[in-house]
């Protein structure tokens, strides 16, 4: 079963992942853990995120080799499952348990959010 859709229009969505933080952009925290960027818990520890010199190293990471494209359709989360089942997309987690990085990803995960609740929350 396909996620529930966006609230967010597609404009915002993207501006989030390219211009947000890795606190409200799940594919800027998969990025930032794949390129071993240090995950910081901040505020007031709740959230957590690569802190400012990482999070602009991992904007100007994208801007360099991230791209994005679509195509306009009226039921969009029916195509995203049909297209998670059938394509080797990775960076996906949700509905792609199949997909052969799955259970590393989790675990690079995981042990980003682990070391960043053990250090002290960054200011």
């Amino acid at each position: 079963m396909a996620s529930r859709p966006s609230t967010q229009n597609l404009r915002k969505r993207v501006r989030n992942h390219y211009r947000g933080n890795a606190a409200g952009s799940t594919l800027r925290f998969t990025l930032g853990c794949l390129l071993g960027l240090e995950l910081l818990r901040v505020g007031s520890g709740k959230k957590m995120n690569f802190g400012k010199a990482g999070e602009a190293a991992l904007s100007q990471w994208m801007a360099d080799n991230a791209r994005v494209c679509w195509i306009e359709q009226d039921e969009p989360w029916v195509l995203e499952s049909q297209l998670i089942s059938q394509l080797d997309l990775p960076l996906n987690l949700d509905q792609n348990r199949h997909n052969a990085f799955h259970s590393r990803l989790k675990e690079l995960r995981a042990q980003a959010r682990q070391r960043a609740r053990d250090l002290p929350i960054s200011s």
